[in-house]
Order: C-alpha cells, then sequence, then structure tokens
C-alpha cells in the first residue's frame, strides 16, 4: 500500500501537463518596444529609410541590457525562479509520533507539531504521513520596491573608435562624447506574478530513528507586466534615438504589455531525519534534504538549479507546550543563487485536543555577497558632471526574515487540517505581502 501511495504521488505530478511556455522571455519582452527583437534595440532609428548616419545608432543602448549576470533583466528574472522554488514545504513529522520499546509503541510526541519548522521526533518504524498543501503567494515587492512601480535607467553605450578624439575634438574616453552619449532610456514597469504551488508529501519512518520522504510540487504560475519606455533627449534639433519615425519627427516614447501562464512538475526534494536522541522533554536531531532541478526555468516552474540543506534540531516539550529550534545551512548551484545560513525558532502549543496553535520566526541570512547585484551608479561627463541611477531597486543584502502562524485541527478520523500565514518582517529579496497555505495531513 505504501508503494501504491508513493507511485500515485509521483503519476500526478508527472501527468500534470504544461499549458504555456516562455515565462521567462515574456518578462524579458518588456524590454523590447516596435520592431526590434532585442531589448531596448531602437527599431525607428535604425529604420534603413532614416540616414545612414541616424541608423548606427540603433543599438547603442543594448549593451546595457544585455550585459552579462549583472544586468536588471537577469536580477528580476533570476529573483523570481528563486522565490519559487524556495516556497516552503511542511514538517517531515505531524501527528503523534511512537518508539517502540519492548515491541510496544510509545508516544514521543502528542502534539501534532509544527508547520515549516521541523522538530526532533521520528515518526517511527512503519508509520507514514501522507500530506497535500496549497500555497498562494501573490509577489509584491522585489529589495522593498512594489513591482507596481519599478523604475530602469538603461543609459547609453560609451562610444569609443578608432579616430574619435581627432574627429569629434574632444577624449571619447569619458562619457558624454560625443553628445548622444547624454541620452538614457528611463523606463516605468509593472508586474503581477502569482504562484499557486500543491505539495503532496510523504513521510516513511524506516527506523525509530529515522524517517524518508520526498515532497513533489505542481506549480502554477501567471504573470501580466506592462512597460512604458521614454527616451530622454539631449540636445537637438533633431533626434538621433527614437522607437519610430524620423530624426525631425520622432516617437520618443513606447509601451509593451505581456501576460502569460504555466504549470508543471515544480522542483522534488527529497529528505532524510534522523533522530539522535530522544528523553521525556527533549529531543535532537538532524534534517538533510535536496531539491532538484526537475521544474522547468523557462517557465518559471523552478530554479534550473538544485539545492541541499543540513539542518540540526532541536525540540522540548513541557505539558501541552513544545518549543524547538532549527539552525542549518543550504547550499545553491546556481550562479546567480547565494547560499544562505538558516535558524528557525518557535513552539506549538496544544489548545485543546483538536486545535493546536503553531508560531514560527523562519529566517534566511545570505551567505558570502550577493550574486544579484544592481548596476551601479553611472557618471556623465561631459558637458559637465551629472550621475543616472539604474533602478530604484536598491542594491542590498536578500536576507529573509518571516514571521510564521498557523493552526492544526484533527479531526476524528486522525486526519489533521493545516492552516497557516506566512508574513515577511523585512524587504530582502522578491516577497509577497503574505503567503497563504492549506493543507490535509494523515498519519498511520
Amino acid at each position: 500500500m505504501k508503494r501504491c501511495l508513493l507511485l500515485l504521488v509521483l503519476a500526478m505530478a508527472l501527468g500534470t501537463p504544461a499549458h504555456a511556455q516562455g515565462l521567462r522571455d515574456k518578462i524579458n519582452e518588456l524590454f523590447i518596444f516596435g520592431s526590434g527583437q532585442d531589448p531596448l534595440f531602437l527599431g525607428g532609428t535604425a529604420d534603413p529609410n532614416n540616414p545612414i548616419s541616424v541608423q548606427v545608432h540603433g543599438a547603442h543602448f543594448v549593451p546595457a541590457a544585455v550585459e552579462s549576470n549583472g544586468t536588471l533583466i537577469s536580477f528580476l528574472t533570476s529573483a523570481i525562479g528563486t522565490n519559487i522554488a524556495n516556497i516552503p514545504i511542511s514538517a517531515t513529522s505531524s501527528g503523534q509520533t511512537f518508539k517502540f520499546v519492548g515491541g510496544v509503541p510509545v508516544p514521543t510526541a502528542t502534539s501534532p507539531g509544527p508547520i515549516f519548522a521541523e522538530r526532533a521526533q521520528t515518526l517511527g518504524r512503519g508509520r507514514v504521513l501522507v500530506g497535500a498543501t496549497i500555497n498562494v503567494v501573490n509577489l509584491k515587492t522585489v529589495r522593498g520596491v512594489d513591482l507596481d512601480n519599478v523604475l530602469l535607467n538603461f543609459t547609453h553605450e560609451n562610444v569609443d573608435f578608432e579616430g574619435c578624439d581627432a574627429a569629434l575634438g574632444g577624449d571619447c574616453s569619458l562619457m558624454g562624447i560625443p553628445g548622444l552619449e547624454n541620452e538614457f532610456i528611463q523606463l516605468n514597469m509593472s508586474m503581477d506574478l502569482n504562484v499557486t504551488a500543491a505539495f503532496f508529501v510523504l513521510t516513511y519512518g524506516l527506523f525509530d530513528w529515522m524517517d524518508v520522504g520526498v515532497a513533489v510540487p505542481i506549480v502554477s504560475t501567471s504573470l501580466r507586466g506592462f512597460s512604458e519606455a521614454q527616451v530622454v533627449p539631449f540636445g537637438g534639433p533633431e533626434a538621433t534615438h527614437f522607437f519610430a519615425g524620423t530624426p525631425t519627427n520622432p516617437e520618443l516614447s513606447d509601451t509593451r504589455f505581456v501576460e502569460g501562464s504555466a504549470s508543471g512538475l515544480g522542483d522534488i526534494a527529497a529528505r532524510l531525519k534522523v533522530g539522535f536522541s530522544q528523553s521525556e522533554n527533549v529531543g535532537f536531531g538532524i534534517l538533510a534534504d535536496a531539491r532538484f532541478a526537475t521544474g522547468s526555468e523557462e517557465d518559471l516552474l523552478g530554479s534550473g538549479d538544485t539545492s541541499i540543506r543540513g539542518l540540526g534540531i532541536v525540540s522540548a516539550r513541557f505539558g501541552n507546550f513544545s518549543p524547538h529550534a532549527n539552525v542549518g545551512y543550504v547550499y545553491r548551484s546556481g550562479e546567480l543563487q547565494n547560499d544562505a545560513v538558516l535558524a528557525t525558532i518557535g513552539f506549538d502549543q496544544v489548545l485543546a485536543s483538536w486545535a493546536t496553535l503553531a508560531a514560527d520566526l523562519i529566517t534566511e541570512l545570505q551567505a558570502g555577497d550577493t550574486k544579484l547585484n544592481v548596476p551601479g551608479t553611472v557618471t556623465i561627463q561631459v558637458p559637465f558632471t551629472r550621475t543616472v541611477e539604474p533602478t530604484n531597486i536598491p542594491n542590498i543584502r536578500d536576507d529573509i526574515i518571516n514571521g510564521s502562524i498557523g493552526f492544526k485541527f484533527t479531526t476524528s478520523p486522525g486526519l489533521i487540517i493545516v492552516t497557516n500565514a506566512l508574513i515577511p518582517l523585512n524587504n530582502g529579496a522578491l516577497r509577497p505581502d503574505v503567503a497563504w497555505t492549506v493543507g490535509l495531513e494523515y498519519n498511520f
């Protein structure tokens, strides 16, 4: 029966088709205007009907959009994929846990336990936990900036060619020579991102002191985005950079709207928990899990990389009050994803035979310097010194601090109903206002 349950969960996940493709490309399209195929390519400027001297300027803003790894486009898409791939999974154990003493099962915990944190108790040899949870996330801010009001400024390429100094009578290595380098493209962007992740969880007590498990997510992501770009001219009387029209009658602004959705298998997790010691009141254990890159990175269903997490666990029980603490580290293989130090502290409190309150402070502190840097300030030196900030997104650490509060309700057949709210308490990374979770668990 246990094998059948596992096969059923996997079949449900693998059999779910993707309904759309290329959500990552949809975000890139917010930077493409007119008839262009590349981000910030000025189709109007490059129009072959315009003078040759104007056509050559069509691609001068492209380097600011496609520069390696530090670009704002890469930052946004990577932040979204990482956030989706790191939606928390419910705890490995729930409900009553047991160990066998002289062939007789002895309870090691009577509380249903925490929701996202881990307790030291294992299920007990031969016992099984099956569960299904639905997580609903509407992403609202990126590093504290509202996704409805993201401002991006793309500056001109610093043009310096052989003979430039002599031809223009100035030092072409300086930003601002020629004068058209003073122009930049200002882009206002808004995005509405919604993620629903259904996790199917199975944990099996291999021994009294060891649990093994798997979590299979089905992810649905939807995106609506709007961008408005404006060329900020410098000098004249004829325009050098424009989206459409001619130098004497240019169109200096353009807009783009995109929408799409995708659903399918997310990043599958495999988990192992070992309980080292368990007295009547205190227990110690460790948890190791890995999330594999099974979700489509292009459809924003997964991160595209593997992550491995290790946790040390301590938990206690004082009557109906059960505190716990988890400390660990997560390694992420992605080039744009940081490792992190993990720390969680909280408790579960039995309120009645059928109701338990679970509360946690969940932190993920970025290890090392951020890999998701936004470009630095651009200084234009000629004809006078001025600066252009590339974005209103700050260059800060992507530490994550969340408050988690929820309830577990035990029904008469032993089925546990789970409800939870995950509330961001700081501005790091890409965040919702609140992430909601509802689910069912059964321990037998």
